[in-house]
């Protein structure tokens, strides 16, 4: 008799197991839907995550080009400005001429 009660009891456990996973099915199948989803929602951003660092990248070439311009500009400016003004042969004989005529 106790073998025949532990027998039963290992069935109706089986039993109890099978059924539990059909009842489950459904529940995986709607997890595996939601990993798809979850999964193509990742694929997304990474593929716009990709886009932005390539803006980000061109735009720091640009600005990168666009401050050694500046600097040179800027150097070209105070070298400009550093030279003593040099006036012309023309400048300096008009000059010259004012000075005679006034004595």
């Amino acid at each position: 008799m106790k073998m025949s009660f532990g027998l039963g009891a290992c069935v109706f456990a089986l039993c109890g197991l099978l059924v539990a996973c059909d009842a489950s099915k459904p529940e995986l199948d709607k997890a595996k839907v939601e990993l798809k989803k979850a999964t193509a929602e990742r694929d997304e951003f990474k593929a716009q995550l990709e886009l932005a660092n390539g803006k980000v990248t061109t735009l720091e070439d640009q600005i990168a080009t666009a401050q050694a311009a500046a600097a040179k500009a800027a150097a070209a400016q105070e070298a400009a400005a550093a030279k003593p003004a040099k006036a012309s042969k023309h400048a300096r004989a008009k000059k010259s001429s004012k000075r005679s005529r006034k004595r």
